[in-house]
């Protein structure tokens, strides 16, 4: 039943195909930050008025997901920049909404690329203010749901931000706006190239005393437990490879909730560097990961891959 490629098709148990994929989207306000992430081959920053020809090539290749990340020009303590209604992910939401009605469009709902200091809340007394921070969530969902986002997605794991964010955004009318949480989001070593794509490196400590040690994976079931009880109506495990114990664990736990799992931009560059230096096959090692992370049980995956696996599998029925 391995003898022949279409013996070993017939047998499959795990395919992929390009709406399984979310394509993550960096969109700049400055026009002298956009282009290429030297840290991220293939992965480029946008200004709003170059969003057109993107979202036409992602149509183009099946993909019905995007996720939106903003990176202002300017940057305070409070994050001000966030909540406003023509921040820059909210014109992006609005450019592409104008474009097409053919994508869900999700936002990422987080304060680190808009604090001049990298972290992912408001400051006080050297740490941050959890509860302080999510009155800024919320707002920062309502102008989301206004600009025509889909979903908004808490990743900045403050306690407390899935029933705050549903609570604005009832309050707000906008009661058809689901929520994607970043639920089991943890400490990783394996965001460092997506915080020079988004400006958010912390300018002090780190991130630890928020998001999830990489030792625990029973927490990540009260985790999950709670954003569910919330009012999050899809919950994420990120990362997803190094975590794919914990992606089946949470689908298991949780088998009727939507699950996504983000293969981060660590995952991705590895992979990218070690195939330029000849040392992997690039298609067939992102494929492999790409199909491993769905037998774990995502249902959605984050990947900077998306475009590259819908185009591999491009006029097949799944990749």
């Amino acid at each position: 039943m391995r003898r022949t490629p279409a013996l070993r098709d017939l047998r499959r148990e795990t395919r992929l195909f390009p709406a399984d994929f979310i394509h993550p989207i960096f969109v700049v306000e400055d026009r002298a930050a956009a282009g290429p992430v030297a840290s991220m081959p293939g992965v480029t920053r946008y200004t709003i008025d170059q969003l057109d020809r993107e979202i036409e090539s992602i149509i183009g290749l099946g993909l019905r997901s995007l996720l939106v990340f903003g990176i202002p020009a300017a940057k305070s303590p409070t994050a001000y920049s966030a909540i406003a209604a023509d921040s820059v992910v909210c014109r992006a939401v609005e450019r592409i909404k104008k474009l097409t009605d053919r994508l869900v469009v999700i936002t990422d709902v987080c304060l680190c690329s808009y604090t001049d200091h990298g972290h992912c809340g408001v400051v006080a007394g050297g740490a941050v203010d959890n509860d302080a921070t999510l009155d800024l969530l919320g707002r920062t969902a309502v102008t989301h749901a206004r600009a025509g986002a889909d979903l908004v997605a808490p990743s900045g794991m403050m306690d407390g931000m899935v029933g705050a964010m549903r609570a604005a955004l009832d309050e707000a009318g906008r009661l058809e706006t689901g929520i994607l949480s970043y639920a089991v989001k943890y400490a990783s070593s394996f965001y460092g190239p997506f915080r020079d794509a988004a400006e958010s490196t912390p300018a002090f400590g780190d991130r630890r005393s928020y998001q999830m040690d990489p030792a625990n994976a029973a927490e990540a079931l009260a985790e999950a437990r709670l954003d569910i009880d919330e009012g999050a109506d899809a919950i994420m495990v990120k990362p997803a490879l190094p975590y794919l114990d914990v992606v089946r664990r949470v689908k298991d736990a949780f088998p009727d909730v939507s699950l996504a799992a983000y293969q981060v931009s660590g995952e991705y560059s590895c992979i990218k560097a070690a195939a330029a230096a000849g040392w992997l096959d690039e298609r067939a090692v992102a494929m492999e990961t790409l199909t491993a992370i769905k037998r774990a049980g995502a249902d959605m995956i984050i990947t900077y891959f998306a475009k590259s696996a819908a185009e591999w599998g491009k006029g097949v029925g799944s990749l």
